[in-house]
């Protein structure tokens, strides 16, 4: 008889192990732990910023090469700026840095981008010669001289090198030029399809009469690269010199489209509009030119020499004035004033104006004063003498109408006409010294 209900029925089963819940729970285990080992620690935060990845220095220094062949230097500089924040210990990048700035005009920055390459490398001769050439553009000739040579020690045959002291040697002057074809010859004879040995062997052509020649040789170097402003403004000089005025208008033009930052291209449409007698335009320019350099008192020079010109005479004696006696503009830029004695026609025509200008405003006592000066300082400069006499002749005139404006000398509106004496002689090549020597 068996007693039903009870527990301890011998007639119970037993319970079997359920292998699949055990496996399953088995594998979440062995989940978990790869989760909290090799998962996790390498998942970054949602509340971390996600790394961004580094550009090669390699693809910025294509773009800024680039950009330079397009003419857009600004751009250049800003691609050789990043690649040198990647990878701030290559020489060579800070080299291709100061070379573009030098082209943008921007010198003291070119000086410091080839020291700092030097500072990495010592010894590297392209760092040396950039360096110098920066110098050059500075015109601080004895360090450009010290500099270019290191850099022709380390490397004889460096043909860029070569280029950059036949510039420097030409801007030095007539004693040096014999050596500064030699060297524009070298720089061809090592490299003669680059850009700086054929804008080089321009420069010392142009410096020595060679005009045609020079174009020549700067319209193959544009050939290799047609954005350079600084090309088409050299091509622009040589027109003027040959007196090919609608030609070198047209290659400033370009030079000033291609860098408006530079006051150079203004200035010289400006100064050759003024030589075929066209006032207004060469006004217009004048003031460009001050636009971008207002610091410059040659600039304001010019531009009150073509108020002049236009029988503006107030506004005509308070450029010149900046330009003679240094002062503030308008917009608070601070001017100093030129000098005399710099042995330049240039700054000699700023004073013979500024002392005619005066004297038609019948301020005789500035107008001496400055017509005294020009005759201590430059009597060897005959067009100036000519027109501080001829300042002289216009106050004793006025001295003769009690201390007024004689009508006689007087045009419309009060304004004092221009008389057909003394000229004032606009060159055409005031700007360049020529130096007789064969290239």
């Amino acid at each position: 008889m068996y007693l039903k209900g009870s527990k301890w029925s011998m007639n119970r089963r037993r319970r079997h192990f359920n292998w699949f819940r055990i496996i399953l729970l088995l594998l979440l285990i062995a989940g978990g732990l790869y989760l909290d080992k090799a998962i996790i620690p390498n998942t970054p935060s949602p509340f971390e910023p996600t790394p961004t990845a580094t550009r090669p220095p390699e693809s910025y220094i294509t773009d800024a090469q680039n950009l330079f062949a397009q003419g857009k230097l600004l751009q250049s500089i800003q691609a050789y700026q990043q690649a040198i924040a990647v990878k701030p210990n290559d020489p060579a990048i800070y080299v291709a840095l100061a070379q573009v700035q030098i082209y943008a005009g921007n010198y003291k920055d070119a000086q410091t981008s080839a020291e700092d390459a030097l500072l990495l490398n010592p010894n590297n001769s392209m760092a040396q010669a950039v360096r110098a050439w920066a110098l050059d553009y500075q015109n601080d000739y004895t360090d450009a001289e010290t500099s270019i040579q290191k850099a022709l020690e380390l490397d004889p045959k460096n043909a860029i090198a070569h280029a950059y002291y036949a510039q420097i040697l030409v801007d030095e002057g007539a004693d040096t030029i014999p050596k500064a074809i030699t060297e524009s010859q070298t720089a061809i004879a090592l490299a003669p399809n680059t850009l700086d040995a054929l804008r080089a062997r321009g420069y010392v052509l142009q410096a020595t009469g060679n005009y045609q020649e020079s174009i020549q040789e700067y319209q193959a170097a544009a050939a290799i690269n047609n954005n350079i402003a600084d090309t088409h403004l050299q091509v622009g000089i040589n027109y003027r010199a040959l007196g090919i005025s609608d030609k070198a208008i047209q290659e400033f033009s370009v030079a000033n489209a291609l860098n408006p930052t530079d006051w150079h291209a203004p200035y010289y449409i400006s100064r050759t509009y003024a030589y075929v007698g066209q006032f207004a335009k060469a006004q217009q320019y004048a003031q460009s030119a001050v636009s971008v350099a207002p610091a410059d008192p040659a600039l304001h020079g010019n531009l009150g020499v073509m108020y002049y010109h236009n029988a503006d005479w107030a506004n005509a004696v308070k450029e010149l004035s900046l330009a003679v006696n240094g002062g503030m503009t308008n917009d608070g830029k601070k001017v100093n004033p030129v000098s005399l004695a710099a042995n330049d026609p240039l700054i000699d025509e700023y004073y013979f104006t500024d002392a005619l200008v005066l004297a038609r405003l019948n301020r005789c006592g500035d107008s001496l004063q400055i017509v005294q000066k020009i005759q201590a300082l430059v009597p060897s400069d005959q067009t100036a003498m000519d027109n501080a006499n001829a300042a002289t002749q216009i106050c004793q005139k006025n001295l003769a109408s009690t201390g007024t404006v004689s009508p006689a000398s007087t045009g419309t509106a009060g304004i004092p006409a221009i008389t057909s004496t003394p000229e004032i002689a606009i060159t055409s090549t005031p700007e360049i010294p020529v130096i007789t020597s064969t290239p």
